[in-house]
Protein backbone atom coordinates (compact mmCIF):
# COMPACT_ATOMS: atom_id res chain seq x y z
CA UNK A 1 0.00 0.00 0.00
CA UNK A 2 1.69 3.18 -1.12
CA UNK A 3 0.73 5.52 1.88
CA UNK A 4 0.08 9.14 2.44
CA UNK A 5 0.62 10.39 5.71
CA UNK A 6 -2.59 12.44 5.77
CA UNK A 7 -5.92 12.77 4.59
CA UNK A 8 -6.32 14.52 1.30
CA UNK A 9 -9.62 16.14 1.23
CA UNK A 10 -11.78 16.38 -1.72
CA UNK A 11 -13.24 20.03 -2.62
CA UNK A 12 -15.85 20.02 0.24
CA UNK A 13 -14.01 17.11 2.55
CA UNK A 14 -17.58 15.60 1.92
CA UNK A 15 -17.79 12.83 -1.15
CA UNK A 16 -21.82 13.14 -0.96
CA UNK A 17 -21.24 16.55 -2.12
CA UNK A 18 -20.68 15.53 -5.47
CA UNK A 19 -24.61 14.61 -5.68
CA UNK A 20 -25.65 18.02 -5.78
CA UNK A 21 -24.25 19.26 -8.82
CA UNK A 22 -27.29 18.95 -10.87
CA UNK A 23 -25.90 16.88 -13.28
CA UNK A 24 -25.25 12.94 -12.66
CA UNK A 25 -21.92 11.91 -10.97
CA UNK A 26 -19.84 9.79 -13.88
CA UNK A 27 -18.32 7.39 -12.07
CA UNK A 28 -15.01 4.62 -12.96
CA UNK A 29 -16.06 1.34 -12.02
CA UNK A 30 -14.58 -1.71 -10.10
CA UNK A 31 -12.64 -3.67 -12.79
CA UNK A 32 -10.65 -6.58 -12.02
CA UNK A 33 -6.79 -6.00 -13.15
CA UNK A 34 -8.18 -2.87 -14.72
CA UNK A 35 -8.88 0.01 -12.33
CA UNK A 36 -5.74 0.44 -10.79
CA UNK A 37 -4.07 3.54 -9.99
CA UNK A 38 -2.49 3.94 -13.49
CA UNK A 39 -5.72 4.09 -15.35
CA UNK A 40 -7.45 5.95 -12.46
CA UNK A 41 -5.20 8.98 -13.14
CA UNK A 42 -5.92 8.90 -16.41
CA UNK A 43 -9.41 9.17 -16.84
CA UNK A 44 -9.52 11.66 -14.13
CA UNK A 45 -8.16 13.73 -16.42
CA UNK A 46 -11.09 13.50 -18.74
CA UNK A 47 -13.90 14.47 -16.39
CA UNK A 48 -14.34 11.59 -14.49
CA UNK A 49 -15.68 12.43 -10.93
CA UNK A 50 -14.97 9.28 -8.90
CA UNK A 51 -12.75 6.02 -9.21
CA UNK A 52 -13.45 2.46 -7.76
CA UNK A 53 -10.49 0.70 -7.24
CA UNK A 54 -10.75 -3.30 -8.53
CA UNK A 55 -12.26 -5.53 -5.93
CA UNK A 56 -10.15 -6.54 -3.10
CA UNK A 57 -11.06 -9.97 -0.73
CA UNK A 58 -11.11 -8.14 2.88
CA UNK A 59 -9.97 -11.20 4.55
CA UNK A 60 -6.49 -11.59 2.30
CA UNK A 61 -6.22 -8.30 2.85
CA UNK A 62 -6.32 -8.07 6.84
CA UNK A 63 -4.15 -11.13 6.67
CA UNK A 64 -0.95 -10.00 4.09
CA UNK A 65 0.88 -7.27 4.32
CA UNK A 66 1.95 -8.51 0.63
CA UNK A 67 -1.74 -8.31 0.18
CA UNK A 68 -1.87 -4.91 1.17
CA UNK A 69 1.02 -3.44 -0.72
CA UNK A 70 -0.38 -5.36 -4.13
CA UNK A 71 -3.55 -4.96 -4.07
CA UNK A 72 -3.91 -1.26 -3.14
CA UNK A 73 -1.88 1.72 -4.18
CA UNK A 74 -2.82 5.39 -4.38
CA UNK A 75 -1.32 8.50 -4.28
CA UNK A 76 -1.96 12.42 -3.12
CA UNK A 77 -4.08 13.12 -6.80
CA UNK A 78 -6.15 9.67 -6.80
CA UNK A 79 -9.42 11.24 -5.21
CA UNK A 80 -12.06 11.01 -5.08
CA UNK A 81 -11.35 6.97 -4.35
CA UNK A 82 -13.63 4.54 -3.42
CA UNK A 83 -12.41 0.83 -2.21
CA UNK A 84 -14.69 -2.26 -2.99
CA UNK A 85 -14.01 -4.93 -0.78
CA UNK A 86 -15.69 -8.64 -0.74
CA UNK A 87 -16.26 -9.50 2.42
CA UNK A 88 -19.26 -11.71 4.34
CA UNK A 89 -18.81 -10.80 7.40
CA UNK A 90 -19.10 -7.39 9.41
CA UNK A 91 -16.04 -7.49 11.34
CA UNK A 92 -13.24 -8.11 8.80
CA UNK A 93 -15.00 -5.56 6.01
CA UNK A 94 -15.01 -3.12 8.88
CA UNK A 95 -11.06 -3.80 10.13
CA UNK A 96 -10.17 -3.35 6.45
CA UNK A 97 -12.58 0.13 6.21
CA UNK A 98 -10.65 0.78 8.94
CA UNK A 99 -7.08 0.29 7.42
CA UNK A 100 -8.32 2.30 3.78
CA UNK A 101 -10.26 4.96 5.25
CA UNK A 102 -7.49 7.51 6.05
CA UNK A 103 -6.20 7.22 2.19
CA UNK A 104 -9.97 7.28 0.37
CA UNK A 105 -13.23 8.63 0.45
CA UNK A 106 -15.61 5.56 1.07
CA UNK A 107 -15.34 1.78 1.00
CA UNK A 108 -17.90 -0.36 -1.11
CA UNK A 109 -19.23 -3.60 -0.70
CA UNK A 110 -19.68 -5.92 -3.82
CA UNK A 111 -23.30 -7.68 -3.87
CA UNK A 112 -23.20 -8.00 -7.22
CA UNK A 113 -19.63 -9.91 -8.67
CA UNK A 114 -22.11 -13.04 -10.36
CA UNK A 115 -18.67 -15.07 -11.38
CA UNK A 116 -18.93 -18.84 -9.68
CA UNK A 117 -16.21 -18.78 -7.72
CA UNK A 118 -17.15 -15.79 -5.31
CA UNK A 119 -20.54 -16.89 -4.57
CA UNK A 120 -19.14 -20.30 -3.79
CA UNK A 121 -17.28 -18.71 -1.31
CA UNK A 122 -20.14 -16.09 0.22
CA UNK A 123 -19.04 -13.19 -1.74
CA UNK A 124 -20.70 -10.88 -4.64
CA UNK A 125 -23.92 -11.46 -6.00
CA UNK A 126 -25.08 -13.92 -3.14
CA UNK A 127 -25.21 -10.99 -0.98
CA UNK A 128 -28.46 -9.60 -2.24
CA UNK A 129 -30.38 -12.88 -1.03
CA UNK A 130 -29.19 -11.83 2.78
CA UNK A 131 -30.16 -8.80 3.27
CA UNK A 132 -29.43 -8.74 7.25
CA UNK A 133 -26.04 -9.47 6.52
CA UNK A 134 -25.46 -6.62 4.05
CA UNK A 135 -27.28 -4.51 6.29
CA UNK A 136 -24.97 -5.64 9.56
CA UNK A 137 -22.11 -5.29 7.40
CA UNK A 138 -23.16 -1.78 6.47
CA UNK A 139 -24.14 -0.72 10.04
CA UNK A 140 -20.34 -2.17 11.39
CA UNK A 141 -18.63 0.10 9.04
CA UNK A 142 -20.28 3.33 9.80
CA UNK A 143 -19.85 2.55 13.89
CA UNK A 144 -16.17 1.65 13.27
CA UNK A 145 -15.14 4.53 11.20
CA UNK A 146 -14.72 8.08 13.09
CA UNK A 147 -15.29 10.28 10.29
CA UNK A 148 -18.90 11.30 9.38
CA UNK A 149 -18.28 11.98 6.07
CA UNK A 150 -16.49 8.50 4.95
CA UNK A 151 -18.96 6.78 2.58
CA UNK A 152 -20.57 3.54 2.89
CA UNK A 153 -21.62 2.22 -0.24
CA UNK A 154 -22.88 -1.12 -2.13
CA UNK A 155 -22.76 -2.49 -5.67
CA UNK A 156 -25.39 -4.90 -6.36
CA UNK A 157 -27.28 -6.61 -9.30
CA UNK A 158 -30.84 -7.01 -9.57
CA UNK A 159 -33.41 -9.73 -8.07
CA UNK A 160 -36.03 -11.23 -11.08
CA UNK A 161 -38.41 -10.16 -8.66
CA UNK A 162 -37.52 -6.68 -7.75
CA UNK A 163 -39.44 -6.57 -4.50
CA UNK A 164 -36.82 -8.40 -3.44
CA UNK A 165 -34.68 -5.59 -4.42
CA UNK A 166 -36.33 -2.91 -3.42
CA UNK A 167 -36.54 -4.32 -0.03
CA UNK A 168 -33.04 -5.11 0.27
CA UNK A 169 -32.49 -1.69 -0.83
CA UNK A 170 -34.57 -0.11 2.12
CA UNK A 171 -33.22 -2.19 4.57
CA UNK A 172 -29.49 -0.84 4.06
CA UNK A 173 -31.03 2.63 3.37
CA UNK A 174 -31.67 2.66 7.40
CA UNK A 175 -28.63 1.21 8.37
CA UNK A 176 -26.44 3.94 6.62
CA UNK A 177 -25.51 3.52 3.79
CA UNK A 178 -24.75 6.46 1.85
CA UNK A 179 -25.70 5.29 -1.98
CA UNK A 180 -26.52 2.18 -3.70
CA UNK A 181 -25.02 1.56 -7.32
CA UNK A 182 -27.34 -0.79 -9.47
CA UNK A 183 -26.11 -3.19 -12.27
CA UNK A 184 -29.47 -3.65 -13.71
CA UNK A 185 -28.82 -7.30 -14.84
CA UNK A 186 -29.73 -10.38 -12.61
CA UNK A 187 -26.85 -12.47 -11.28
CA UNK A 188 -27.52 -14.98 -14.25
CA UNK A 189 -27.74 -12.38 -16.88
CA UNK A 190 -24.69 -11.37 -18.81
CA UNK A 191 -24.93 -9.77 -22.50
CA UNK A 192 -28.56 -9.43 -22.37
CA UNK A 193 -30.50 -5.68 -22.18
CA UNK A 194 -30.04 -4.12 -19.09
CA UNK A 195 -33.25 -3.49 -17.38
CA UNK A 196 -33.44 0.64 -16.95
CA UNK A 197 -36.96 -0.02 -15.59
CA UNK A 198 -35.87 -1.71 -12.58
CA UNK A 199 -32.88 0.69 -11.78
CA UNK A 200 -35.85 3.64 -11.79
CA UNK A 201 -38.43 1.33 -9.70
CA UNK A 202 -35.54 1.43 -7.20
CA UNK A 203 -34.66 5.38 -7.26
CA UNK A 204 -37.91 5.90 -6.65
CA UNK A 205 -38.16 3.73 -3.72
CA UNK A 206 -34.88 5.64 -1.85
CA UNK A 207 -34.07 8.97 -1.23
CA UNK A 208 -30.23 8.11 -1.05
CA UNK A 209 -28.51 8.49 -4.01
CA UNK A 210 -28.18 5.93 -7.12
CA UNK A 211 -25.89 5.25 -10.03
CA UNK A 212 -26.58 3.14 -12.31
CA UNK A 213 -24.55 0.69 -13.95
CA UNK A 214 -24.16 -1.28 -17.19
CA UNK A 215 -24.17 -0.91 -20.74
CA UNK A 216 -23.09 2.83 -20.73
CA UNK A 217 -20.60 3.81 -23.56
CA UNK A 218 -21.38 7.14 -24.46
CA UNK A 219 -22.63 10.29 -22.57
CA UNK A 220 -25.31 9.78 -24.92
CA UNK A 221 -25.96 6.63 -23.21
CA UNK A 222 -24.94 9.23 -20.04
CA UNK A 223 -28.07 11.69 -20.75
CA UNK A 224 -30.67 9.20 -21.87
CA UNK A 225 -30.17 6.83 -18.84
CA UNK A 226 -30.44 9.82 -16.52
CA UNK A 227 -33.52 10.76 -18.81
CA UNK A 228 -34.81 7.31 -18.21
CA UNK A 229 -34.02 6.82 -14.40
CA UNK A 230 -33.33 9.70 -12.98
CA UNK A 231 -30.28 8.20 -11.07
CA UNK A 232 -27.81 10.73 -8.98
CA UNK A 233 -24.93 9.06 -11.26
CA UNK A 234 -23.54 6.55 -13.69
CA UNK A 235 -20.94 4.00 -13.51
CA UNK A 236 -19.40 2.95 -16.76
CA UNK A 237 -16.68 -0.21 -17.05
CA UNK A 238 -16.09 -1.51 -20.24
CA UNK A 239 -17.19 1.92 -21.97
CA UNK A 240 -14.02 3.27 -20.01
CA UNK A 241 -11.80 0.95 -20.97
CA UNK A 242 -12.57 1.37 -25.21
CA UNK A 243 -12.24 5.26 -24.28
CA UNK A 244 -11.09 6.45 -21.25
CA UNK A 245 -12.21 9.78 -22.62
CA UNK A 246 -15.86 8.97 -22.56
CA UNK A 247 -17.08 11.25 -19.89
CA UNK A 248 -15.66 14.30 -21.49
CA UNK A 249 -17.95 13.88 -24.61
CA UNK A 250 -15.52 12.03 -26.74
CA UNK A 251 -17.01 9.48 -29.40
CA UNK A 252 -13.85 7.95 -29.89
CA UNK A 253 -10.40 7.57 -27.68
CA UNK A 254 -8.47 10.87 -28.72
CA UNK A 255 -5.06 10.36 -29.57
CA UNK A 256 -3.81 12.54 -26.91
CA UNK A 257 -5.72 9.92 -24.00
CA UNK A 258 -3.15 7.34 -26.06
CA UNK A 259 -0.74 9.83 -25.31
CA UNK A 260 -1.49 10.33 -22.30
CA UNK A 261 -1.81 6.81 -21.22
CA UNK A 262 1.90 5.80 -22.25
CA UNK A 263 3.01 8.42 -20.33
CA UNK A 264 0.81 7.80 -17.39
CA UNK A 265 1.49 4.29 -17.53
CA UNK A 266 5.45 4.51 -18.09
CA UNK A 267 5.41 7.01 -15.08
CA UNK A 268 4.00 4.43 -13.01
CA UNK A 269 5.89 1.29 -13.85
CA UNK A 270 2.68 -0.67 -15.54
CA UNK A 271 3.73 -4.24 -16.08
CA UNK A 272 3.49 -4.38 -19.92
CA UNK A 273 0.69 -6.84 -20.64
CA UNK A 274 -1.70 -4.50 -18.26
CA UNK A 275 0.08 -1.04 -20.35
CA UNK A 276 -1.02 -3.21 -23.71
CA UNK A 277 -4.37 -4.78 -22.93
CA UNK A 278 -5.50 -0.85 -22.30
CA UNK A 279 -4.11 0.41 -25.73
CA UNK A 280 -5.43 -3.29 -27.14
CA UNK A 281 -8.85 -1.49 -26.05
CA UNK A 282 -8.10 2.01 -26.45
CA UNK A 283 -7.26 1.40 -30.30
CA UNK A 284 -10.35 -0.96 -31.36
CA UNK A 285 -12.45 1.53 -32.81
CA UNK A 286 -9.57 3.69 -34.26
CA UNK A 287 -7.22 1.21 -36.41
CA UNK A 288 -7.51 -1.11 -39.50
CA UNK A 289 -7.97 -4.67 -38.98
CA UNK A 290 -4.50 -5.67 -40.40
CA UNK A 291 -2.79 -2.29 -37.82
CA UNK A 292 -4.89 -3.96 -34.90
CA UNK A 293 -3.08 -7.86 -35.79
CA UNK A 294 0.38 -6.29 -36.01
CA UNK A 295 -0.31 -4.28 -32.90
CA UNK A 296 -1.73 -7.33 -30.67
CA UNK A 297 1.39 -9.17 -31.28
CA UNK A 298 3.99 -6.56 -29.94
CA UNK A 299 5.57 -7.87 -26.83
CA UNK A 300 7.58 -5.02 -25.67
CA UNK A 301 7.03 -1.50 -24.62
CA UNK A 302 9.47 0.15 -26.69
CA UNK A 303 7.80 -2.02 -29.67
CA UNK A 304 4.61 -0.14 -28.83
CA UNK A 305 5.97 3.41 -28.45
CA UNK A 306 7.73 2.58 -31.79
CA UNK A 307 4.59 1.43 -33.42
CA UNK A 308 2.31 4.31 -32.28
CA UNK A 309 5.03 6.88 -33.08
CA UNK A 310 5.06 5.48 -36.87
CA UNK A 311 1.23 5.23 -37.16
CA UNK A 312 0.20 8.15 -35.51
CA UNK A 313 3.36 10.52 -35.53
CA UNK A 314 1.70 12.73 -38.02
CA UNK A 315 -1.85 13.23 -36.50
Amino acid sequence: MTEVHSKIPVDSGNIMELFNRGRPVRVCAPMVRYSKLAFRCLVRRYDCDVCFTPMIIAADFMRSAKARDSEFTTNKTDRPLIVQFAAKDAQTLADAACVVSPFSDGVDLNCGCPQRWAVSEGYGACLINKPELVKDMVRHVRNQIDNPNYAVSIKIRIHKDIRKTVDLCQKVEAAGVSWITVHGRTADERHQSVHYDAIKTIKDSLSIPVIANGDIKSMQDVEAIYELTGVDGVMAARGLLANPAMFAGYEETPLQCVRDWVDIAVEHGTPFTCFHHHLIYMLERITSQPERRAFNNLSSTSAVIDFLHSTYSST
